[in-house]
């Protein structure tokens, strides 16, 4: 049975990520929904729905409810949750009863949209939602002492938004957030072939080709790798090589935007918390900590000590599900 039992649920835009507290990460499956249109029935959800992802029939779309930090689909997303729930218990052996969820929400959610995730979490069977903000739920999972008087700072990239919070005492102090993530980064990669190379590549390769050759501003040794694509002025499937300088340039503005995030957020720290970001240094999480370089390169950049969380991908659903231990103490959403 779900019997007290506690999880922490990270809705992110490219991952959904389920944390149990007895267990740890428990799934972390792709947020992706594959619906026949006709009927509008989920077919699949996460990775099997994600593989369909540019190979479906016309009837058979493959998308992802959450974009660019927000919610595009309602009923979709509430099916993904239930989907999740219902995967998760059956990892941990369980029938649904009462379960306390903590739920990460895109932070650009609105209060309508927040009230339809918790909706959808209950109706699953929970018997306490809380909804927590995102930096504070990284700063835990980084595991970071949130619930002191001094400043924690954590730069989160996901996949649809970065947000850059200052977080002392338990709340956030000052928080910048802004429409750039693994999915710009990706998008930036696909423009830049199709323009120098007129060759379309899929977002599955751009995703492939920024982590295996992807890096921050920095010096490298430069690699290359083949790519398959479809040539745009005959239509036909085209081989082409591509270097790490060429992927480097092509993401070098959105990543100065990034930088640039980070900057006015740190200037706009109380002064009696300067000194704690001097000393204890920046922490980035999420998927584009990732990037190749990125540690070295920010770190250069704002002059402060920059460390990478120790589970980048997974810290905020691992703090969502330890949050629950200090709920009490944290800003939150609970209705």
């Amino acid at each position: 049975m779900w019997t007290n039992h506690e999880i922490g649920i990270d809705l992110g835009t490219a991952n959904i990520i389920v944390y149990s507290k007895d267990k740890g990460i428990i799934l972390n499956e792709p947020s992706v929904v594959a619906i026949n249109t006709d009927t509008r029935e989920v077919l699949a959800v996460g990775i099997e729905a994600k593989r369909m992802i540019g190979k479906t029939p016309t009837n058979i779309i493959a998308i992802r409810p959450l974009r660019d930090g927000v919610i595009a689909d309602f009923d979709v997303t509430s099916s993904l949750i239930k989907e999740v729930m219902k995967k998760a218990a059956k990892k941990l052996g369980l029938t649904f009863r009462k379960p306390n969820v903590v739920v990460c929400a895109p932070s650009g959610s609105t209060s309508v949209e927040r009230r339809a995730i918790l909706d959808a979490v209950r109706s699953c069977g929970a018997k306490q939602v809380h909804i927590i903000e995102e930096p504070v739920a990284a700063a835990i999972g980084s595991n970071l002492p949130v619930d002191e008087p001094i400043a924690n700072v954590i730069v989160d990239i996901g996949g649809g938004t970065t947000e850059v919070a200052i977080i002392s005492f338990g709340g956030i102090v000052t928080c910048n957030s802004i429409r750039l993530g693994g999915d710009k980064l990706d998008e930036t990669i696909i423009q830049y072939v199709r323009k120098h190379y007129n060759v379309i590549i899929g977002e599955r390769t751009a995703e492939q080709l920024k982590i295996e050759i992807g890096y921050a501003p920095i010096e490298h040794t430069k690699v290359e790798t083949e790519v398959r694509g479809r040539d745009l002025v005959n239509g036909l499937p085209k081989n082409i090589i591509l270097t790490s300088t060429e992927i480097q340039s092509a993401l070098t503005e959105s990543l100065l935007q990034l930088l640039e995030v980070i900057r006015s957020t740190l200037e706009n720290c109380p002064p009696e918390l300067s000194g704690d970001i001097v000393d204890r240094g920046v922490i980035v999480t999420g998927g584009g900590a990732l990037l190749n370089g990125i540690q070295e390169w920010l770190s250069g950049e704002i002059s402060v000590p920059v460390h990478l969380a120790p589970n980048p991908l997974e810290s905020v659903a691992i703090g969502t599900g330890k949050s629950l231990n200090y709920i009490h103490k944290l800003q939150k959403m609970s209705v």
